[in-house]
């Protein structure tokens, strides 16, 4: 029970760091995802038990504040987690550089991912100009945060699984 707190207070902190502190100061291709990244470890090295609903729980979060269509970040949110969780058993997740890699490309995926529904499910004409254009940066910088974020080890009462 204690574990679910301290993931849930990881959430709390990343979602109002990345609202609160992120938003106002940071320009839009620049500003990090920090769900994204959370969405990547759950997929990675997680043991918790309900991860998929987790991740689209953590997209429809995302889409709560970021004034998009309510599901199109819980969908692709919970795309990247099932085929990052599909792949793990074959690589070795604890190693740091697989986790950077893992949230540049969730990062790249989710974004064209969002592109290709917004295309097929909207009717707004010239999107791919917002979004094209932003998905390098915004998938570097989520890349950067990511690897300062795993530079310190994980503590061990959020990996153990009781």
């Amino acid at each position: 029970m204690i574990r679910f707190a301290k993931i849930g207070l990881i959430v709390v902190a990343a979602l109002l760091t990345q609202v609160t502190l992120f938003s106002p100061y940071l320009l839009d291709p620049f500003q990090p995802n920090l769900l994204i990244i959370i969405v990547v470890y759950l997929g990675l090295r997680s043991t918790a038990r309900f991860r998929g609903a987790a991740a689209f729980s953590l997209g429809l979060l995302q889409d709560c504040f970021s004034g998009l269509y309510l599901g199109l970040s819980g969908f692709s949110y919970l795309f990247i987690y099932l085929l990052i969780d599909k792949t793990s058993d074959r690589l070795y997740t604890d190693s740091r550089y697989l986790m950077i890699l893992a949230v540049f490309l969730a990062s790249m995926v989710c974004g064209l991912l969002d592109l290709l529904l917004l295309l097929i499910f909207s009717a707004a004409n010239g999107i791919y100009t917002t979004i094209l254009p932003s998905l390098l940066p915004q998938s570097l910088v989520n890349a950067l945060i990511a690897s300062l974020i795993f530079t310190f080890p994980v503590p061990a009462a959020v990996v153990e699984d009781n």
